[in-house]
């Protein structure tokens, strides 16, 4: 079994990180930079920053601070928000992110993953689908949780994977800032029928919460931020309960 990842994100609104409930009910967590740097010394394995308001406000995402997050750590860092073409793609890299979110900009235009991938390649690519439970399924949420498509997740995901996707970060709206735990069902749904690496989002409150992602849900990587922002649970709190629980992750 790979190695499983623990990925702290930094959702950024106004050069700030906040957190919220289902993408609403906003508060502030603190200082990204700051939060960035604490958590590569903590034994994070990768970063996840999103300007989760850049896409809604029809903006490019604050690449100042994307390049001072990058001086601040020695970890993987994954930019997105507001990114909507090749050049923008090739900007969030020069300002030191490893890879790339990409969210409304290919569920607009689609082409756009075929695009990105012939440039940098689908090990740069991370295709973010928010999705929220319709019927017996789930469907696919833009603009920052604020705009509902017809796009089925579990075949947005899929199409994903055929237009040069990497990864998947897979975020249950459902589910987030409730700390109540990931939507099993969704992850587990999705990890079976693709082939790239999966990431689970929303739902994170208890280190038994992160294992099941991985056990049930089938996940390759675990994203969470209310219990890492305000030290509710340790990184290493985590690896060594997963490692405990025979789950191979790097300490």
């Amino acid at each position: 079994m790979l190695t499983k990842r623990i990925i702290p994100c930094l959702d950024v609104k106004d050069g700030r990180t906040v957190k919220g409930t289902k993408f609403v009910d906003l508060r502030d967590a603190g200082d990204p930079v700051d939060l960035a740097s604490r958590y590569s010394d903590e034994g994070a394995d990768e970063l996840v920053f999103l300007d989760i308001s850049a896409s809604k406000e029809g903006r490019k995402t604050f690449f100042s601070v994307v390049e001072r997050v990058a001086r601040a750590i020695q970890i993987p860092f994954t930019v997105g928000g507001g990114i909507s073409d090749v050049v923008d793609v090739l900007r969030a890299l020069d300002a030191g992110a490893d890879k790339v979110s990409l969210n409304t900009a290919i569920v607009e235009h689609p082409e756009f993953l075929f695009e990105a991938s012939a440039a940098v390649g689908s090990q740069s690519l991370v295709a973010a689908i928010d999705a929220k439970r319709k019927g017996s399924g789930w469907c696919v949420w833009t603009k920052g949780g604020s705009e509902e498509t017809d796009l089925d997740a579990v075949a947005w995901a899929q199409e994903a994977v055929r237009r040069g996707a990497g990864e998947l970060l897979i975020t249950s709206m459902d589910s987030d800032g409730m700390k109540e735990g990931y939507d099993l069902d969704l992850l587990r749904t999705i990890s079976l029928c693709t082939s790239i690496p999966v990431i689970a989002s929303g739902g994170a409150g208890t280190r038994e919460h992160i294992r099941d992602a991985i056990t049930i849900g089938r996940a390759d990587a675990v994203l969470a931020a209310s219990i890492f922002h305000y030290q509710q649970i340790s990184i290493i709190d985590i690896k060594e309960f997963l490692q405990t629980n025979k789950i191979p992750v790097r300490l």
